[in-house]
């Protein structure tokens, strides 16, 4: 099965207005309400192709959302293939040189490789250094249902089920190489408190997902508390008000493409749940792949063809 195109429902904001910021490192911007507090920073366009994070985030800033303690910061990351977004090709603007998301690996960030990525994710480590609580804003290449990641540390589980937003938690990994800004080392110790996060908002450019993104955001700053309730209050969507208590799932594993002739069993878009162990649900060369337990939850199925691409991940419920 082939990748699928999808219609573009969002508008990339212009973003250039927010190069210069305040904070040294450009497409960053800094508020510092100067009552003890912790440093806030909520993420966009860490894939330049992901654009329902600049939508929230250029709202955000419009609107002068200011911190009532603490210090509360707003990144473009990826702003260098972000500027490449074309809606008539979106997929192309992912990224320049390699996935932003992989490179944040300490033998990579102090190494001498040079990408267009890793030289923007030197200049931002000295800022992810100082944050203690983070939300990266991604999308999905299906029509899935909106989902939150955190790499599995009980800090992370707990944290995310207080943001209790989207309705699926989703604990563990599941990538092949390298490390996820969640992952940085940083956010990725037990022994400190800080916490980072990643929302899934449903498909790139469906209209929804710019919905998701800002009530993501919004029940991320209610729980961190530094921003004032009513800023809340008014950029909640009645659908992101009074959620249910969201379900918990932990990536058992993943399918890997070994050749160039995978394919799935059915048109997955993710999020099933397939009930019984031993069901088929891809095929690779002439192996046939099935579900390894009972309940197991397909998660972000990709349709990008390529022998070592991951497919899929696969998960139990656990909460």
């Amino acid at each position: 099965m082939a990748a699928k195109s999808y219609p573009v429902e969002l508008t990339a904001p212009d973003i250039e207005p927010y190069r210069k910021g305040n904070t040294g490192i450009e497409f960053v911007t800094s508020f510092d309400s100067g009552v003890p507090g912790p440093h806030v920073a909520i993420n966009a366009i860490t894939h330049g192709n992901e654009i329902c994070g600049a939508i929230a985030l250029d709202a955000l800033l419009k609107q002068g959302v200011r911190p009532v303690k603490g210090k509360l910061s707003f990144a473009f990351v990826n702003h260098m293939a972000y500027s490449r977004f074309d809606a008539a090709n979106p997929d192309a603007s992912r990224f320049v040189d390699e996935d932003f998301n992989r490179v944040w690996v300490e033998d990579r960030l102090d190494g001498s490789e040079d990408t267009v990525e890793l030289r923007r994710a030197r200049e931002l480590r000295p800022f992810f250094d100082s944050v203690d609580l983070l939300l990266d804003i991604h999308s999905l290449g299906t029509y899935s249902e909106p989902l939150m990641i955190c790499h599995g540390l009980e800090k992370e589980r707990n944290f995310a089920a207080e943001v209790n937003f989207p309705a699926y938690i989703m604990c563990g990994s599941g990538h092949i190489v390298g490390r996820r800004i969640i992952e940085y080392t940083p956010f990725n110790d037990p022994k400190n408190d800080k916490v980072a996060l990643l929302v899934e908002c449903g498909q790139h450019w469906a209209a929804s997902s710019g919905r998701v993104a800002m009530d993501t955001a919004m029940h991320f700053l209610r729980v961190t508390g530094v921003v004032d309730p009513a800023v809340i209050e008014r950029n909640l969507s009645p659908e992101g008000k009074n959620p249910p208590k969201a379900q918990i799932w932990e990536v058992t594993g993943g399918l890997t493409a070994k050749t160039e002739d995978f394919r799935f069993a059915e048109e997955y878009i993710g999020m099933e749940v397939i009930e019984k162990a031993g069901t088929p649900i891809a095929y690779d060369g002439g192996e046939t792949l099935v579900t390894p337990h009972d309940d197991c939850l397909l998660m972000m199925p990709s349709y990008k063809q390529g022998i070592g691409m991951r497919k899929l991940r696969l998960c139990r419920r656990i909460g």
